[in-house]
């Protein structure tokens, strides 16, 4: 009888255990997890889980209306940004099934009048998975001086400013170098091919999906409530008019109730009117390319040895995340309109919650594992530079070393030992100064919340440079854009772009980095600099000719 009840209380636990399919300590950290960054009176987020083809988590916290004391609910509707692309690209997708476009179709089939300086093939393919080399137009803008967010642009102004493009950032479908520039032109291939617009045509995609709440926005005026409203907070949370109407790069405004419907398919492949194929290819790489880190509006990763595919999205405060996980089968979606919160941390965290990994941490070192060689301050002078591109220069000034980076203050480094010092107001924050292989100095920098990464000392005898050689102006004739050069001492120059006038700091006779840009210049044989290449994110080697 003991051993019937015993059964009995296992089986009835077990089955409320499937039924709910998260214990009570996983909701208590799921809740904890949602609720962190939002205080009271704040805006938040709304988010959830879908697991075999099952709902099992959601949670809204914080204020989709600060003014009003409207509360983020299942009605409330979020930016999603670019993690719109992957229905972009699932159209595209539909109209390859229906054999109306094929992947393999150079995108001047139905564009004609684009890069016919482009020799090469640039196919649907390469826009889907940034391999075409076209650079991004926001940067575009952000070279003439916009903040592409707060104007009112459209793909057509989109359009006008690509079609001006005349070089590419690569050789097209050799690399992968994300793009929004793609997926706005993906908009027009479908435009041409189904003879609707884009939003019409992925409204009926939309409804056809069991998705009613969510659409791609064309007119900012039109955007259909309750929205939640996106908040900054400087000292204060305040919002702003949302203007812009470029759209299928991102401008998908949508519910937490219809983003896990489409997690729900996605698991399933259970849909009356979209094949299973469909489904599932939308969830693969692209065949017939060398990308194998994006596919059809999906980057492909890892988080703690588990595979994932995720998409991430930003626009001003407005920010989502979808993170799809091998191991369990499981999704989850975080949109926030809250500029203090993370959706990316946040989503992982939850996935470790689920992944059963909340006590795993990645281990690293947080100091140097032994004393090298004494190094002097004079090895130490001198400009450094990460893969990333990431700049750190040190100075010696009364018998100190001081580390300068871009928008931070001075710091003065103390020495702990031969060749480890440490930043004066702040001793975990270490510095190791060794030589590579090839007997170059580089720094090695430590703290506790982040991998060790390492420097390597830009080596360039300067000391025949003249200085004077890259003084004048420079014109881009695909932006209109103009700068002038003018030196001030030795390797410091002065930058005038427009109104912006900013610092410059040649690193090598063949670089200079200006702010955020590196600049990029030959002297002929007569000792003179024509033209400069501009690079910046996700813009490289824009031409600039001299002016005079």
């Amino acid at each position: 009888m003991k051993s019937d009840m015993v059964l009995i209380a296992f089986l009835l636990s077990w089955i409320l255990t499937i039924g709910q399919e998260l214990t009570n300590s996983q909701l208590q950290q799921l809740d904890k997890i949602t609720t962190q960054d939002v205080p009271k009176s704040a805006p938040g987020v709304a988010t959830g889980i879908v697991r075999n083809g099952k709902i099992i988590y959601t949670n809204y916290a914080g204020y989709a209306n600060l003014k009003d004391s409207i509360q983020i609910g299942k009605s409330s509707r979020f930016n999603m940004a670019s993690n719109g692309k992957q229905f972009t690209a699932f159209a595209i997708l539909m109209l390859e099934e229906n054999r109306k476009l094929s992947l393999e179709d150079d995108f001047r089939k139905y564009l004609p009048n684009l890069y016919k300086n482009i020799q090469e093939p640039i196919k649907i393919k390469h826009l889907l998975n940034h391999s075409s080399g076209i650079r991004d137009v926001y940067d575009l803008w952000s070279l003439q001086g916009y903040t592409w967010w707060k104007q009112q642009f459209s793909n057509t102004d989109a359009m006008k400013l690509l079609a001006k493009q005349k070089d590419f950032n690569f050789k097209v479908g050799t690399k992968h170098s994300y793009s929004n520039s793609n997926y706005i032109l993906l908009t027009q291939v479908i435009e041409k091919v189904t003879g609707k617009t884009f939003v019409e045509y992925t409204n009926q995609m939309f409804a056809d999906l069991g998705m009613p709440n969510t659409s791609f926005v064309n007119d900012y005026k039109n955007i259909a409530a309750p929205i939640a409203k996106s908040y900054f907070n400087f000292n204060t949370w305040k919002t702003y008019e949302w203007t812009c109407n470029i759209h299928g790069d991102g401008n998908l405004f949508s519910t937490l109730e219809d983003q896990l419907q489409w997690e729900k398919l996605l698991q399933t492949k259970n849909s009356k009117v979209f094949s299973k194929e469909i489904l599932a290819k939308s969830q693969e790489l692209i065949a017939n390319t060398n990308i194998e880190n994006y596919g059809y509006g999906v980057e492909f990763g890892k988080h703690k040895d588990e595979k994932y595919r995720f998409h991430g999205g930003s626009t001003g405060a407005w920010k989502a995340i979808t993170a799809r996980f091998n191991s369990g089968d499981f999704a989850i979606v975080t949109m926030i309109n809250s500029g203090k919160i993370d959706p990316m941390m946040q989503t992982l965290q939850m996935a470790d919650v689920l992944l059963d990994k909340t006590t795993t941490k990645e281990t690293f070192p947080i100091v140097p594992a032994k004393i090298g060689a004494k190094v002097s301050n004079e090895d130490i002078l001198g400009i450094y530079r990460a893969k990333s591109g990431y700049i750190m220069k040190f100075e010696q000034r009364e018998g100190n070393i001081y580390m300068i980076r871009s928008g931070r203050n001075d710091i003065k480094l103390l020495r702990e030992a031969d060749n480890i010092f440490y930043q004066w107001n702040d001793a975990a924050f270490k510095q190791e100064f060794t030589r590579n292989e090839d007997g170059i100095m580089q720094i090695t920098a430590y703290y506790p919340s982040v991998k060790p990464f390492t420097l390597t000392k830009i080596e360039s005898d300067l000391s025949t440079f003249d200085f004077t050689a890259l003084n004048g102006s420079f014109q881009n004739s695909e932006t209109n854009v103009s700068f002038t050069i003018k030196n001030i001492e030795k390797e410091n120059y002065e930058i005038i772009m427009g109104e912006d006038t900013m610092k410059g700091l040649l690193l090598t006779e063949n670089e200079m980095l200006v702010d955020g840009y590196n600049l990029f210049f030959e002297k002929d044989n007569n000792g003179n600099i024509h033209e400069i290449l501009v690079t910046s994110g996700r813009i490289h080697n824009v031409r600039f000719v001299r002016k005079k």
